[in-house]
């Protein structure tokens, strides 16, 4: 197994200090925490670069109506893109659905296009795919896409362990990773990890105070889930 990644949502400055301090090796930064995620404002992002060290891979969705695009939306995207790159950002979370439920590879060719070598994960949009198996297959195709954010198509991934160690055996021979998120809890993490063999995991409201999505992050539990993934690294 490769070493594990603990990624922590952070939604502020105050977030993303508090994560980097207990243990988080990788920050995904969204505004708007309780619509799934959207882009942050260019004044977040630049203070939240300039203040951590660890990775910070930035939400570009310029809403939270859909996973679909319009021209008006990517033009918004590609824009976003461009300053979250001259930022400085490790990595662009993105994804791109069609009206019927499959990978729109025309607005996913031109927002890759402006990535140059910033990293890309492809986000829970992919829950919402018929065919994980072989949009993972299609994700992998491009080389800037190194990871897709699942909860193996459920609310929980907690519910998905077998849609998961799926696709992870996919993964084994892709140039991609498998990131787990969503229903994540300390309580919940170390068995978790050791039935699907994940090498990334993604917590929200799992390392929040009382478990609510707009409450401070628990440094107790940020710690605590850094020492459950620290037994994989």
């Amino acid at each position: 197994m490769n070493d594990l990644i603990l990624e922590v949502i952070a939604t502020s400055v105050a977030d993303a200090v508090l994560a980097q301090e207990h243990g988080a090796d990788r920050l995904e930064l969204i505004s708007g925490i309780m619509e799934g995620g959207v882009t942050p404002s260019i004044g977040l992002i630049e203070k939240v670069l300039r203040t951590v060290t660890i990775p910070v891979h930035v939400m570009v969705r310029p809403h939270a109506n859909s996973f679909c695009y319009d021209e008006d939306d990517l033009a918004v995207m590609v824009r976003d893109i461009e300053r979250i790159r001259e930022l400085g950002a490790a990595g662009v979370v993105l994804g791109a659905l069609t009206s019927d439920k499959r990978l729109d590879t025309s607005a996913l060719q031109m927002l890759l296009r402006e990535m140059g070598q910033t990293a890309v994960i492809f986000h829970r949009a992919f829950d919402e795919l018929e065919d994980q198996l072989s949009a993972l297959l299609e994700l992998a195709s491009y080389p800037v896409i190194k990871g897709v954010l699942t909860s193996g198509g459920m609310p929980s991934v907690l519910d998905a362990r077998a849609e998961i160690q799926a696709l992870m055996k996919q993964s084994m021979s892709l140039p991609i990773e498998i990131m787990a998120g969503s229903g994540l809890s300390v309580a919940s993490l170390d068995e978790f990890i050791s039935q699907t063999d994940v090498t990334q995991v993604h917590m929200g409201t799992g390392v929040r105070i009382n478990g609510h999505a707009l409450a401070p992050i628990d440094p107790n539990k940020v710690r605590a889930a850094a020492a459950i993934t620290a037994k994989y690294k």
